[in-house]
């Protein structure tokens, strides 16, 4: 799992419409990539919708947003488009980054353990360095938090 202060393990996965998004590509600018269990749930429309409201400050403080989830490319584009997100989605179905990065593991709900998605975010800075990783954060606080790193 990547540390803050350790240089960001590059990927390549597919956002919603299926074009391929390399993390090493956007060096020269901040990113905020923040996983998400599910599309279209409560919790996840938060965390999304608070990064597209505050993508202009975002934008301003040279930084982009990858969100990034399990869903399907479908699931994704169709989410995008229903709450007017700005950035890009990235499917990763097989836990390519999620795992490695800390964002997969064991939850519990009602008293049952399952694997899934677990909400996080991670900034990093210009030359590919993580300058913060969270992992299991509220919406909120992920929005919030990502926010004030990126903008001061």
């Amino acid at each position: 799992m990547p540390k803050s202060g350790e240089h960001a393990p590059d990927f390549e996965l597919p956002n919603q419409d299926g074009q391929m998004v390399k993390l090493s590509s956007l060096r020269g600018r901040k990113v905020i990539l923040f996983a998400f269990p599910k599309a279209d749930t409560p919790g996840c429309t938060t965390q999304a919708c608070g990064f597209r409201d505050a993508f202009p400050q975002i934008e301003a403080g040279n930084a982009v947003v990858l969100g990034i989830s399990a869903d399907s490319q479908k699931d994704l584009a169709k989410w995008k488009k229903k709450q007017n997100l700005p950035y890009d989605l990235l499917s990763d179905p097989e836990h390519q980054v999620l795992e490695p990065w800390g964002a997969w593991g064991e939850k519990s709900m009602y008293g049952k353990t399952y694997m899934g998605i677990i909400r996080s975010h991670w900034v990093i800075d210009e030359n590919g360095v993580l300058s913060d990783e969270q992992i299991k954060i509220s919406p909120e606080k992920s929005v919030e938090g990502a926010i004030k790193l990126v903008v001061g």
